[in-house]
């Protein structure tokens, strides 16, 4: 059964990999980053979450389909910005009822709070890492946050118009208290690790 399973993800993969030869479309290299304004690849973007719950375990959750935009300059990284909104609808975990309790008023309300976004104030770049320091709504609370990101890869993407593709990944924590999100502390902690690994495509 596994080796039926194995088969026929292999023949529904060969389209693609057909329009990739000699490997990924992507590579680590700066040098295929261009100038210009990227639209967040919502499909292939994910805001992850982890807490560390009743002192056993380390989970996680995410939220889908963030949209967002990232204006890069290579020449000028004191231009680079980067906007990312998630819809708190979408936020998904491994437990139904789980979900439907974080977007009660316990956690994100939400009803009253339907959206959370970061928007960059200022980008350093060092090699491919670079420190984008910002603003993170959540809850309906604005607070400063500093991301440690690092490029992933850029290319022409292999389906359609191929436009240039980039992505980044990116890392923080931040205490949910301090966005008014209190509940099932000290059960479930107040730092929340966020990762967001993010894809944008040209405009």
């Amino acid at each position: 059964m596994r080796i039926a399973l194995i088969a026929v993800l292999a023949l529904a993969a060969t389209p693609l990999l057909a329009q990739t030869p000699g490997g990924q479309p992507g590579a680590p290299d700066p040098t295929r980053v261009v100038a210009g304004t990227y639209a967040v690849d919502s499909g292939h973007t994910q805001v992850l979450f982890t807490v560390n719950h009743l002192g056993f375990t380390e989970y996680t959750g995410q939220f889908t389909q963030p949209t967002g935009s990232l204006t890069l300059d290579p020449a000028n990284p004191a231009r680079n910005k980067v906007e990312v909104t998630f819809a708190i609808d979408k936020v998904s975990t491994t437990v139904a009822g789980l979900d439907t309790h974080l977007k009660a008023p316990d956690f994100f309300d939400a009803a009253k709070f339907p959206e959370a976004k970061f928007v960059s104030t200022g980008v350093t770049v060092n090699g491919t890492t670079a420190t984008i320091v910002g603003n993170l709504t959540v809850h309906g609370v604005t607070k400063p946050v500093t991301l440690n990101a690092r490029f992933v890869g850029a290319g022409n993407g292999p389906m359609g118009a191929k436009k240039l593709n980039v992505g980044f990944a990116a890392t923080t924590s931040i205490k949910r208290s301090d966005f008014g999100i209190s509940f099932g502390i000290p059960m479930v902690s107040d730092k929340v690790d966020l990762v967001i690994n993010a894809g944008f495509v040209a405009q």
